[in-house]
């Protein structure tokens, strides 16, 4: 059974809101998330933080694009077991969470996406987190997976002309 945590940029760049992406990233994270809600479950926190994030971010209920409907899919079936599986989260300060796997990495990792990896690192089966095009993840993927936790890159390519541009003069991290 196929599970995963989805950065919310993965929605983003299914509904095309990434300028900048190539064609075949917005493909993979479409054909990604219809994989998943035909054959898999996605894994969110109990209190809603990583929903909650994505209704944000999208327009579930106006737009049309494959984004938007994930999310929509995804406000339907967040209780059905068959599609997707809660994880609660202790978080005892805002954005730091019990359940990272790393306490000491958890001050590194931006504040907003330390919620899908605790929560990849909360469920018994430690899902991957996917991860569409913020570069930042290329420095955390390997600590990430040396605490339990993988990160899996969608759009490979992307990411690193991306990490290239952001941090200009410096050697890109290995993928996964």
């Amino acid at each position: 059974m196929m599970r995963a945590v989805v950065d919310t940029n993965v929605v983003l760049v299914a509904n095309g809101s990434h300028a900048d992406v190539s064609p075949d990233c917005v493909d993979a994270c479409i054909d990604r998330l219809e994989t998943l809600m035909k054959n898999g479950r996605v894994v969110i926190d109990d209190a809603y933080r990583i929903l909650g994030e994505y209704q944000n971010k999208t327009s579930p209920m106006k737009n049309k694009g494959p984004g938007d409907a994930f999310v929509r899919w995804l406000l339907r079936n967040s209780a059905n077991t068959r599609h997707v599986e809660q994880v609660a989260l202790t978080e005892p300060a805002e954005n730091v969470f019990n359940e990272f796997p790393d306490a000491a990495l958890q001050a590194t990792i931006d504040p907003p996406d330390r919620k899908f990896l605790a929560a990849a690192a909360a469920h018994p089966s430690r899902p991957p987190v996917w991860q569409a095009t913020d570069s930042k993840w290329l420095n955390w993927w390997q600590p990430l997976k040396a605490a339990g936790v993988s990160v899996e890159f969608l759009c490979p390519d992307d990411v690193c002309r991306f990490y290239a541009r952001k941090f200009p003069g410096q050697a890109i991290p290995p993928l996964p």
